[in-house]
């Protein structure tokens, strides 16, 4: 077995060239951005703020503010109802995204599979396989809440405890480098349990129409025995999302900004970067379809897509 990485690009990429170039067919591009749309819903980006305190003084406000925040909740009752009110509608907001995500996902996958342009066809035959990544993911996700809600508290309560009984304003190197291995530790962990359940698993979920459980316990399998080879393929995908970044930021500066502007766009921005989501989504089904007959996903070679409907 020959596992290399830049035939699958290759052909991801030739795949990509051929279903949105050759010919080029706006109503395809509309109608196959709207399911890559769907899919990337619940995959939001994570942002990022510097804060800056000085000496003893701003660190100790830091480690208090949760109970200051509790504090000033408590004698604004009215501002504590208005918010759990909206998070009680973020919740719900969230869940439905992730919904609407999972089913998503399989439509952009047949669409990519078969090279064709469908909307209700896989929303109505991977309804099952649909629901069942949604549970999966949904459970995954409160996992993932309460693990970081876990390393939250024990930072703040073990922080508080080392802080109150030393005169300087530094915390002990030891403490800061352990945390900060362990937040990255989790952090890499989840991020290859999504890119694996997203690449890897919801492949194999469509294939042998299975639910999210018998699909992970089929990759599993698979993972053991090619370790390596995963492991490397997240770190192309991130290198290649890396450079993706860098694109879309030349571009934006070439475009005077305006080019930002149409991709943060919802549906919009997904349509003008579908050969870029395209790509990495057939990618990673010729990846996996180095592993044997059983992983491969695409027709053979000289069949014809179904026709696309409006």
């Amino acid at each position: 077995m020959n596992i290399t990485y830049i035939d699958p690009l290759s052909s991801a990429w030739n795949r990509m060239k051929t279903s949105l170039f050759v010919p080029f067919d706006l109503h395809k591009w509309l109608v196959v951005g709207f399911s890559a749309f769907l899919a990337g819903l619940a995959d939001g980006g994570r942002g990022s703020g510097t804060a800056r305190w000085s000496g003893r003084h701003g660190f100790r406000e830091f480690l208090d503010f949760p109970n200051k925040a509790w504090d000033w909740l408590i004698s604004h009752p009215v501002w504590f109802i208005a918010i759990i009110f909206a998070g009680l509608c973020a919740v719900i907001i969230g869940i439905t995204l992730l919904w609407l995500s999972s089913r998503g996902k399989f439509m952009f996958l047949d669409n990519v599979v078969h090279n064709r342009a469908e909307i209700a066809k896989p929303w109505r035959e991977f309804q099952r396989e649909g629901n069942s990544l949604f549970l999966w993911r949904l459970v995954f996700g409160l996992i993932v809440l309460v693990l970081l809600f876990g390393f939250a508290v024990f930072f703040f309560m073990t922080a508080s405890a080392l802080f109150a009984g030393r005169d300087d304003s530094r915390l002990p190197l030891i403490f800061i480098v352990g945390m900060g291995f362990l937040f990255l530790f989790v952090f890499v962990v989840v991020g290859y349990i999504s890119l694996f359940l997203n690449d890897f698993v919801t492949p194999i979920m469509y294939k042998n129409n299975i639910p999210a459980t018998q699909a992970w316990s089929r990759f599993l399998s698979l993972f053991e025995r090619h370790f390596f080879y995963f492991i490397i393929y997240g770190l192309l995908v991130l290198g290649l999302m890396i450079g993706f970044v860098i694109v879309v930021v030349i571009a934006g500066l070439a475009t005077c900004c305006i080019g930002w502007l149409l991709l943060v766009i919802p549906y919009i921005g997904t349509v003008i970067t579908l050969p870029f989501w395209y790509t990495l989504r057939a990618f990673s089904l010729e990846f996996l379809g180095q592993f044997g007959p059983v992983y491969e996903l695409f027709p053979p070679s000289g069949s014809s897509p179904e026709p696309a409907h409006p």
